[in-house]
């Protein structure tokens, strides 16, 4: 028996007495989710100060605050959401109920990430509960104030009976990882998830992976280049670097590249100040060995603005990289750091051509004024999503999905998608007892005028124009009402009903 093979398994017993399938228990839990974003959001500003320096306006609007707003969505709409799906239906199932069944997955496990050690948690935790799961959560053992945090006071808020809070380190994960669940997610470096799928492999469990990996900007030629600026900092520098949407290295055309690097060292002076050391509003980086794999990125022949750093706080100043090629070191993975390279890029298709031949982004993002630009390489890329003239901001769209593609990920969730994510769409027909001279068209013993009719029912045809469909669908329909009728009278006639009879009964 595993360390955790008893949480398992009374998790799975709670989810198979089918306590959390009601829609009432999971809005109570949902509730509860609610409560413990708004009573401990102090509790939880302090903890991440402590872990990551993170300001408490980022933390609020980018944790708790976001987190309590999906929330919000999905209670306000699990009702409809989760209400059976009613499907198009071809000729010979149109006396038939057919439609889609979302039910709960079971036991899932959740596997949080540092960064943005709340958010990152708890909104997987609002799919899995939504969708009337049970759920084991691992919070990152890098975040240990706000892990502990989680560890103390959540379970106060939720059914302990279905939900649990683990904490530890990679032990612990790994020990985790040795019982089966019904579905796994995780979100962190794709090294890690390597191990995670081969571990959901041993039993087929299906598995939602948030990773991340280099999302390149574009810059062309016709961007206003203080507004890229602008936007581009701001999601390259807050939490210090260490977002998983976050840009990861700038390909600017030349016509503009002196001037948006001139406003993106007014920017970083604006926002931090001339001492960003100084500034509440600049996180820093989660520990040693992350700090010192960020330093050795940073070439000091090329750095044109920042590079400062102190290794005691953990502090890297916002720094800007010039002249940078593909082999340098920092081009090589993901930075996850507060460091910005710069690449020269003469066309749109010099950029598509570099994308390309990469992993696939987690996000792509192109600044121009240009629709035939960012039409151009949003159709010629992969990416988990393409923002134009923004960064990061797709992610806070509850109504788009927030996930990644190729090497960036597999799944998405947020919203609906959460939704999608935690259950099962149970295909679901239900027959029409009549009709059984149609239905004996395919059993045996067969005849070459079987096939045929058979043919015809399910025969397809490419559409060329779609003017025809509607007109004929309802005139088929309508065919199908009157021959359910007509069965219904053959096989149960109405008795008669003589004159006389009603005289008698209204007598």
């Amino acid at each position: 028996m595993g360390r955790y093979t008893k949480d398992v398994e009374q998790l799975r017993e709670c989810f198979l007495s089918g306590k959390t399938r009601p829609l009432d228990y999971r809005r109570q839990q949902l509730m509860g989710i609610l409560r413990f974003l708004k009573e401990q959001r102090d509790a939880v500003v302090d903890a991440l100060k402590k872990d990551l320096n993170k300001p408490a306006q980022e933390t609020i609007q980018s944790e708790t605050s976001f987190a309590e707003a999906d929330c919000i969505v999905i209670l306000n709409n699990l009702e409809k959401w989760l209400k059976p799906e009613k499907v198009a239906k071809d000729l010979y199932f149109l006396m038939d109920n057919c439609f889609i069944q979302r039910e709960p997955l079971g036991v899932c496990l959740i596997l949080g990430a540092w960064n943005y050690p709340l958010q990152l948690t708890i909104q997987p935790l609002v799919g899995a509960i939504a969708c009337g799961n049970c759920a084991i959560l691992k919070p990152s053992e890098l975040s240990p104030c706000t892990a502990d945090l989680l560890l103390r006071e959540l379970p106060k808020y939720l059914d302990r009976d279905s939900f649990r809070v683990v904490t530890g380190g990679p032990d612990v994960a790994q020990d985790l990882l040795v019982e089966r669940y019904d579905h796994i997610c995780y979100t962190g470096a794709s090294s890690i998830a390597k191990i995670v799928m081969a571990a959901a492999a041993k039993h087929l469990t299906p598995v939602l992976l948030e990773l991340g990996g280099k999302n390149p900007m574009y810059v062309d030629s016709t961007a206003d280049p203080e507004l890229s600026a602008r936007r581009i900092c701001w999601g390259k520098f807050m939490n210090a670097g260490q977002t998983c949407l976050a840009p990861d290295y700038i390909m600017c055309h030349p016509s503009v590249q002196s001037e948006f690097v001139r406003h993106c060292q007014l920017v970083v002076k604006e926002f931090y100040g001339d001492n960003p050391k100084d500034s509440v509003d600049y996180a820093r980086i989660v520990n040693d060995r992350h700090f010192q794999r960020v330093l050795a990125l940073i070439a000091p022949n090329k750095v044109v603005f920042g590079g400062t750093h102190d290794a005691k706080s953990r502090y890297i100043e916002p720094t800007i990289m010039t002249n940078v090629t593909p082999d340098d070191k920092i081009m090589q993975d993901e930075v996850f750091g507060p460091v910005m390279p710069i690449l020269p890029c003469s066309s749109v298709e010099e950029f598509i051509k570099f994308v390309n031949v990469r992993e696939k982004p987690l996000s792509l993002c192109v600044f121009t004024r240009s629709s035939k630009v960012h039409k151009q390489i949003r159709t010629s890329t992969s990416s988990g999503s393409f923002i134009v003239n923004d960064c990061i901001t797709s992610a806070v769209c509850l109504t788009l999905p927030f996930g990644g593609v190729g090497h960036s990920g597999m799944g998405s969730y947020h919203g609906r998608f959460s939704i999608d994510a935690f259950s099962h769409r149970k295909a679901c027909l239900v027959k029409d007892t009549m009709g059984e001279r149609l239905n004996a068209l395919r059993y045996p013993p067969y005849r070459p005028w079987k096939l045929r009719w058979i043919n015809r029912l399910l025969a397809k045809k490419v559409k060329n124009d779609s003017s025809w469909f509607w007109p004929l669908f309802v005139v088929m329909a309508a065919f199908a009402y009157l021959f359910k009728v007509s069965l219904m009278r053959h096989y149960h006639p109405r008795p008669s009903r003589t004159m006389e009879g009603c005289i008698t009964q209204r007598t």
